[in-house]
């Protein structure tokens, strides 16, 4: 029996994604060229118009897999085989455990393509904070190099990524931590890319992989590593953004939406308030 708590947060949440989809219309879809092998779904984790796109997009592709960044391959294959019951899914999944958003956002999605293979990306906290310390290439093993995991970042990405996960933890991270964070996103892009390619391989596709907007960049993102991995491999990366890109978007389509209400994200890196920076690897935006 699923906890009455958790049913009233699913039906809150769920109310809220409907309502994204009914105000995003017929329209929602955003058109996949028909060759197109490896769908890359962007979001920004809590942004309900973002996931009511996924959902219209994932149900007019019906991929034969999807990909989450959002789940481990332990998580996938608890799965229940009837996957209507939005409750259920998400008490398989244990995601109300797992920091991220409420998982009636991402129920929609499920519900898109009810017969995909399911296929999770993610790895315990610990392989995050381990790639800070000693490089994504230590954690993800010896085929990292297949994914480019081996050769260094060009000194003006590295110094660009740097500056963004600084920004993204709002300047609470010192100094020393950036690379090591720029290491860890490295690592979770490889997954998404491995994963996506060994879902590819398995059902022939088309694949559909929802993930975070900055994991989907064509230009350093994980299609970029599954581009060096598998080059013959025809992909499409949407990204899903809350304001208009500057100078260019590394996608190779983008959706604006505006932002949901939301309390202030720096605020828990302020002295005397919340619980410091999170660790390596905890969902952010």
């Amino acid at each position: 029996m699923i906890p009455s708590p958790l049913r009233r947060g699913l039906a809150a949440a769920l109310a809220l994604s409907l309502g994204a989809a009914a105000a995003a219309g017929e329209d929602a879809a955003v058109p996949v060229p028909p060759e197109a092998q490896v769908v890359w779904l962007g979001e920004v984790h809590d942004n309900p118009a973002h996931h009511a796109v996924q959902a219209a997009t994932v149900a007019a592709l019906a991929p034969a897999a999807l990909v989450f960044e959002m789940l481990t391959p332990d998580q996938t294959a608890a799965a229940p085989a009837d996957r209507a019951d939005a409750a259920a899914l998400g008490a398989a999944f244990r995601w109300e455990a797992s920091g991220w958003p409420p998982f009636a956002l991402y129920a929609p999605v499920f519900a898109a393509a009810p017969e995909a293979a399911l296929y999770g990306a993610a790895r315990p906290p610990d392989a995050a904070r381990r790639a800070v310390g000693e490089g994504a290439l230590a954690v993800f093993g010896a085929d990292g190099a297949r994914f480019g995991l081996d050769a260094a970042l060009p000194d003006a990405e590295r110094a660009l990524r740097e500056r963004g996960q600084a920004e993204a933890h709002c300047g609470a991270l010192p100094e020393a931590m950036l690379g090591g964070m720029v290491e860890a996103q490295r690592l979770r892009d490889a997954d998404l890319a491995a994963a996506a390619l060994a879902a590819l391989e398995a059902t022939g596709g088309p694949v559909a992989v929802v993930a975070g907007t900055g994991h989907v960049r064509t230009d350093w993102g994980a299609p970029a590593l599954l581009a060096r991995a598998a080059p013959e491999v025809r992909q499409f990366a949407l990204g899903q953004v809350e304001a208009a890109v500057e100078g260019g978007a590394p996608f190779d389509a983008v959706r604006v939406a505006e932002p949901p209400e939301r309390g202030d994200p720096c605020a828990a890196f302020r002295p005397g308030r919340g619980r410091g920076a999170p660790a390596p690897g905890t969902p952010s935006r």
